[in-house]
């Protein structure tokens, strides 16, 4: 985009015609006659590109002139640019690893594989977000600290297995955990995902109290139920190692999780399948959006120089051919 800074000087080139006017006056005035015998005796004289030339050192004057007052008004070439801050939050989530979550009533895979499924791709949607991973059963631990670093939290996740902790549901420890995980971190929005299909029967802390420190440090917490209602299929093996499968009651507290959500400003989702979970984390996605801020930058590269240099280059060969192949006489 071409910009002129000093758009005021441009009146300048108000002048250009009236000093053609007085130049043409001047001439007129001064016009001199020498009579002569023959123009031979004045062989430059008869050259016709010499008097073309002569009749247009005034307009070349002009026009470095004119480029003069250009390069005074400062002509620049503007390059604008949209520059976008994104300012991610931090997202912890807490997953159950128990046994129960062995059971495939998410089939063909069982709960835990679906959830890493739908967990996975949730965290490709966030790539501005920092985010970690708490794995529970009977006890807790991080197994990733809040990152941004997706693929070895890809790794982490795709490495998670059942039996890796003594089994059991520690709902309270599971949340305290992930609270002291992530209530120093620096961002202004921190979120809890919590996933799980049972009743809190193990820990020393109570999930009411986890969800009450929660709320002190302001985490928000979103509580997932997986698991259909009524029965669902568990892989049991008898003694020859044949794995076969049993019905087993379906067992989620879900006041307990709603309670947990209610007193930190989360939600309650219940996931009944594969389409269910991956809707409540879509959902999840839509009203956890990472802030976006934008300011444009306006480069601007000056161009006077050009100008400048071409009027006074014209200006000075027009003083050189004065004094020199377009000499005229006194």
């Amino acid at each position: 985009m071409f910009h002129l800074a000093n758009k005021g000087f441009l009146l300048l080139l108000i002048l250009l015609p009236l000093i053609r006017i007085w130049w043409g006056w001047l001439d007129r005035r001064g016009t001199r006659h020498v009579a002569v015998s023959h123009l031979g005796i004045y062989p430059d004289a008869a050259s016709p590109w010499k008097s073309r030339a002569l009749t247009a050192l005034p307009w070349i004057r002009l026009t470095a002139l004119a480029l003069l007052i250009l390069a005074l008004s400062r002509p620049q070439q503007l390059n604008h640019f949209k520059i976008e801050k994104k300012k991610g939050i931090d997202i912890l989530i807490t997953l159950d690893i128990s046994g129960s979550m062995a059971s495939v009533d998410f089939k063909p895979r069982n709960r835990l594989e679906v959830a890493k499924s739908v967990i996975a791709d949730f965290i490709d949607r966030r790539g501005s977000d920092r985010i970690g991973l708490v794995v529970f059963a009977g006890t807790s631990y991080t197994r990733c600290p809040l990152t941004i670093d997706d693929s070895m939290l890809h790794t982490v996740l795709k490495e998670t297995r059942i039996g890796e902790l003594e089994d059991g549901t520690a709902l309270g420890m599971a949340l305290a955990t992930s609270v002291n995980r992530v209530r120093h971190a620096p961002t202004a929005t921190k979120i809890i995902i919590l996933i799980t299909d049972g009743v809190n029967n193990r820990g020393e802390i109570a999930p009411g109290d986890a969800a009450a420190i929660a709320k002190e440090f302001g985490i928000k917490v979103y509580t997932i139920g997986v698991g259909r209602r009524g029965q669902a299929p568990y892989p049991v093996a008898d003694s020859f190692g044949r794995k076969s499968y049993t019905m087993v009651n379906v067992e989620i507290d879900e006041e307990l999780l709603k309670e947990i959500a209610a007193t930190t400003g989360g939600l309650y989702f219940r996931a009944t399948d594969k389409d269910s979970l991956e809707r409540i984390f879509t959902e999840i996605d839509g009203w956890e959006k990472s802030e976006v801020s934008s300011r444009k930058v306006v480069r601007a590269r000056e161009l006077f120089p050009g100008f400048l240099a071409a009027g006074l280059l014209l200006l000075f060969a027009c003083g050189v051919l004065q004094r020199s192949l377009l000499r005229e006489l006194p």
